[in-house]
């Protein structure tokens, strides 16, 4: 896919174009960027899988209340097969976020991964984990690029 492929709501595009406010100080939310990361790592392991109605129901309220399971598992689909099964993937950053451009004020943890996939040697994913009002990590957001 040129250029890259996003599932997830609207307003993270913003993110990915680079519109990104300032990061809160990592050392002051390490157990919330912590808990994020792990959620988005057993979500990959579904999109990995290639478990894409799991990575529905496993995703937050905002995502699925904005994309429904059978159109975010033909995108996610979509934007995965092309690249081929995962070869490597090494967390990159996490930055601790409370404002994302066209998403509701909150607690976001946006992770970067170089991935290299089976048909793309070097890319990365962009998974954004949110905080839900239940306390639990869910995520709102994919992106490879």
């Amino acid at each position: 896919m040129r250029g890259g492929a996003f599932i997830g709501f609207a307003g993270i595009v913003a993110v990915i174009l680079g519109f990104i406010p300032p990061a809160v100080a990592a050392e002051d939310h390490q157990a919330a960027i912590n808990d994020a990361t792990s959620v988005a790592e057993n979500w990959l392991a579904l999109a990995d899988d290639g478990k894409y109605d799991a990575s529905w129901d496993a995703a937050s309220l905002l995502l699925r209340n904005a994309v429904t399971k059978e159109s975010f598992t033909e995108r996610v689909e979509a934007a995965r097969q092309p690249f081929g099964k995962v070869l490597s993937r090494k967390l990159n950053s996490t930055e601790y976020m409370t404002s994302l451009p066209g998403a509701p004020d909150g607690e976001y943890v946006v992770i970067k991964y170089d991935t290299s996939f089976e048909h793309k040697e070097s890319a990365t994913e962009m998974i954004t984990p949110m905080l839900e009002k239940d306390g639990k990590w869910r995520v709102s957001g994919y992106y490879i690029r």
